[in-house]
């Protein structure tokens, strides 16, 4: 995880745009918010993702603090997502990305 060390960690919006760059991060906190999924589950929410980038963006979000990763030595092997105490801090941003969105779509409705 390569970061500019010029910006990142420094400013608050350089910093909050890395950590959430990924095309699938925003809706992947929302899922995660809602409780523990495991990866098959999570994947059924995001219909369109593919599995490498699905992988990909759990792990940059655990990398940041955001996802806790739980693997239990099971066969077939069980692993859960859900978030950790910084990843929760998200929610209130949720809950307005939520109203905006909400707001954006109506407006665009209307001017069909």
């Amino acid at each position: 995880m390569e970061e500019d060390k010029s910006l990142f960690g420094r400013c608050p919006y350089f910093t909050a745009q890395k950590v959430f760059s990924g095309k699938w991060s925003i809706l992947i906190m929302h899922h995660l918010s809602e409780g523990t999924l495991r990866y098959g589950e999570l994947q059924r929410r995001l219909e369109d993702i593919t599995q490498a980038t699905l992988t990909k963006q759990l792990r940059m979000l655990e990398d940041y603090g955001l996802v806790s990763r739980k693997v239990y030595s099971e066969i077939p092997p069980k692993v859960e997502y859900s978030l950790t105490e910084l990843g929760r801090e998200f929610q209130p941003v949720l809950d307005q990305f939520r109203i905006w969105g909400d707001k954006y779509i109506a407006y665009t409705n209307s001017k069909k």
